[in-house]
């Protein structure tokens, strides 16, 4: 224990009284009233009432700042978690993102070949229609052709007068000839027509 002098004791009173601050923490516990000293006894409980009621205050504010600091440390775990969802949700829609690019590309080029095989079935059966057109013009033509001839041949040979047939033979050879070129003419035309249009 600290013996308190005469004038220590005084100036701690004085201070008490005037500026309202008194001693506290471990150093208390080292000061004792000198013997039949009351006011400085009723100081020192004083002191000692004080002490304790602010190290209660002190020992609050130190519990509140560290259950602070748990919703504070709680809270950062969790903004840290979302965070980490929203990357992974970025992440997760930029690969949709490429996958539906990849999944419109070869519908495109699915569309283009679909495109390509159907101009192509049309092309090739105006191509066989124009080939079966010409065919069938071209036996019909040959067809009078040769009828025509065999008429002529028997009217030579038979000795009837052939002036009458023979004109009209000509004449059907050359109608003949003229239908084809106009058959084939008007076949190509179309032929060109319809590739300029596609």
């Amino acid at each position: 224990m600290v013996e308190i002098t005469e004038h220590t004791r005084n100036v701690l009173l004085e201070v008490a009284k005037k500026r309202k601050i008194y001693v506290e923490g471990n150093f208390l516990k080292l000061l004792k009233a000198p013997k039949g000293d009351k006011e400085f006894e009723e100081y020192l409980n004083l002191c000692k009432e004080k002490d304790k009621t602010t190290r209660k205050k002190r020992l609050e504010v130190t519990k509140q700042v560290q259950a602070q600091n748990k919703e504070l440390v709680a809270k950062q775990e969790e903004t840290d978690a979302l965070m980490e969802e929203l990357q992974e949700a970025l992440e997760a829609a930029k690969s949709a993102e490429w996958e539906a690019e990849k999944l419109r590309d070869e519908a495109e080029k699915g569309k283009e070949k679909a495109l390509e095989d159907l101009d192509l079935m049309q092309k090739r059966s105006q191509f066989e229609l124009i080939g079966t057109i010409v065919r069938v013009a071209l036996v019909i033509i040959i067809g009078v052709g040769i009828i025509t001839t065999i008429m002529y041949g028997i009217a030579l040979l038979s000795g009837q007068d052939t002036q009458i047939i023979g004109s009209t033979w000509s004449n059907m050879f050359g109608i003949l000839l003229t239908n084809a070129f106009s058959i084939v003419g008007t076949i190509m035309g179309v032929k060109y027509a319809s590739e300029k249009d596609s």
